[in-house]
């Protein structure tokens, strides 16, 4: 390939939608910012079409191409586990979609985004071409001290989560995509060790979390908090590993009379939490606003002083960035995602050894936070820079661009063997 050719480059972003966060938030944020660098092509599934389209007619992209792709089993889209069948037939055809689409194109390479768990196949590794996969969670489970605590049905997803990754890890096409990988791309240690496992020697840690220029300039706008009650917050879905009960426990034994806790977001442990929060006889000072729209979650986290974010298993943590962007400060577990980002010098870290004490060392963070304003300021002060600094869509493309430069450098190098170099 001539140094004065354009390079083009395939993504693949099955969930790829502008505005949002998540997974389909950086499938998008990914595919704008390599448009900086190179020719890209993005390959989505086609129900994310309106969103792009919207966005595109008000910002176009030149070097932006999206592909999109959807299949007569469509209607199984929301149908629970049907999400991930509908990503397995849509990964199968998206394949022919794509291979027809190189001998058109001819890409110099393909990058699988999302969905961005190891044990979920793709099969564009078949691709004649360098192959990028990652970064890819899912390595990162909830410590079996907490399942005590769960309910039946959270048992159960456990144990179909655990299930399905031991199922993945025999898939032959996970093992060939590690196989012919130039690069595998893995945000946490857990995650990098179940591959070590399945016999890959080399994988980068790289977490792949941002957020885009304008939404840091946006949140860095909201200043320190000095008003009082002051008020925690949660953000996401209700779901039983996202940890909120953990939260309203801790809220609970701190005893901080004046503060409020209030959680933005639905799911089917609502009723739960709710059940809890009148049980630990907190209720006059928590409030369930719902699912928000995003500009609206932003604000109100703006209006709160802390993030309380108890994952116990979560391979990015969004809300954890944007609370430092904005200059808030983070309680979170030491697990997945959110022990990368936030550091003991941007919030409070809490190890993750069981129940009682994560509730026990939680409170006691909760009270220093509270008692203590000068400690919020200085831990935000941090987790702003640290956040806008490291975390931003300019220093990831700046970090893929050099990634891509490296893999398509040893591809010149490398003769026409599809067996692309392992070490990086």
């Amino acid at each position: 390939m001539g140094v004065e050719q354009p390079v083009k480059i395939l993504i693949s972003a099955y969930a790829c939608e502008p505005g949002v966060g998540s997974e389909p938030g950086k499938g998008w944020n990914m595919a704008r910012e390599m448009a900086k660098y190179h020719q890209v092509w993005v390959l989505t599934w086609s129900g994310r079409r309106p969103g792009i389209e919207a966005e595109i007619s008000h910002n176009p992209i030149p070097n932006l191409q999206v592909i999109y792709y959807g299949w007569f089993g469509d209607w199984i889209w929301r149908k629970g586990v049907g999400i991930y069948l509908h990503y397995l037939l849509w990964q199968i055809r998206a394949y022919f979609v794509t291979r027809r689409l190189h001998r058109e194109v001819d890409f110099d390479l393909v990058h699988h985004i999302s969905y961005a768990s190891y044990w979920l196949p793709t099969f564009l590794p078949l691709l004649p071409i360098p192959f990028v996969w990652g970064p890819i969670g899912g390595g990162e489970s909830a410590p079996q001290t907490f399942w005590n605590d769960f309910s039946v049905g959270d048992k159960v997803y456990e144990f179909l989560r655990t299930l399905g990754r031991w199922l993945g890890e025999r898939n032959p096409f996970v093992h060939l995509a590690l196989q012919r990988s130039a690069v595998v791309l893995a945000p946490t240690e857990d995650t990098a060790q179940r591959l070590y496992q399945l016999g890959r020697e080399d994988v980068r840690i790289f977490l792949h979390t941002a957020l885009p220029q304008a939404e840091i300039n946006r949140l860095a706008e909201y200043q320190p908090l000095e008003s009082h009650p002051v008020r925690f917050i949660s953000i996401g879905r209700l779901l039983h590993w996202k940890g909120f009960h953990l939260g309203l426990q801790a809220f609970a034994v701190a005893k901080l009379d004046e503060a409020e806790y209030w959680i933005v977001g639905d799911g089917i442990e609502r009723k739960r939490l709710q059940k809890l929060v009148e049980e630990l006889g907190i209720a006059s000072q928590v409030k369930f606003w719902g699912k928000l729209p995003r500009d609206e979650t932003l604000r109100k986290l703006g209006e709160c002083h802390v993030l309380v974010h108890p994952s116990l298993h979560d391979s990015g943590g969004t809300s954890c960035l944007e609370a430092m962007v904005a200059g808030r400060p983070v309680i979170c577990l030491d697990l997945g995602g959110p022990a990368i980002l936030v550091t003991d010098e941007t919030g409070c870290k809490v190890p993750a050894h069981n129940l009682d004490q994560v509730v026990q060392d939680m409170a006691k963070s909760m009270t220093r936070l509270v008692r203590d304003p000068k400690l919020r300021v200085r831990l935000g002060q941090a987790a702003q820079k640290r956040g806008s600094e490291v975390f931003n869509w300019q220093a990831k493309g700046q970090f893929y661009n050099q990634l891509y430069e490296e893999i398509l450098a040893q591809s010149e190098h490398g003769g026409e063997s599809n067996a692309y170099p392992q070490r990086t």
